[in-house]
């Protein structure tokens, strides 16, 4: 799989000077560096941080994301279907979107999630 740029999350627009947070594109920003991060080095860190920051359970999701992904590789020079990818990044979109309604304040800790494994791809 190609490793593709990453924009960095931004806080979009101020309103009164105080930046709006879009739960939607964080959201959406933790799928794709999550399920790249799955399939590199970069996933020992990754899982350790969200069991520590999130629970066990999204540290128990990334690890079935890297199982499916993993047993979906084709082969060397090959990759991962992009049916397959996308299906786990619309997952983990959802999943953080939910997240992120029930508990809004985690938008911090994400953004810092993002920006770190981001830095830990290479990216």
């Amino acid at each position: 799989m190609a490793k593709r740029p990453l924009p960095a999350v931004e806080s979009g627009r101020t309103v009164d000077g105080v930046a709006v947070i879009h739960r939607e594109r964080v959201a959406w920003e933790s799928a794709r560096v999550f399920v790249a991060a799955a399939m590199d080095d970069a996933y020992w860190w990754l899982g350790e941080t969200l069991g520590r920051r999130l629970g066990q359970t999204y540290e128990r999701d990334l690890a079935r994301t890297r199982t499916r992904l993993r047993g979906d590789d084709a082969g060397p020079g090959q990759g991962v279907r992009e049916d397959v990818l996308s299906a786990e990044a619309g997952a983990w979109r959802a999943r953080i979107e939910d997240l992120l309604t029930e508990r809004p304040e985690l938008v911090a800790v994400l953004r810092q999630v993002i920006e770190e494994t981001g830095r830990r791809l290479g990216r």
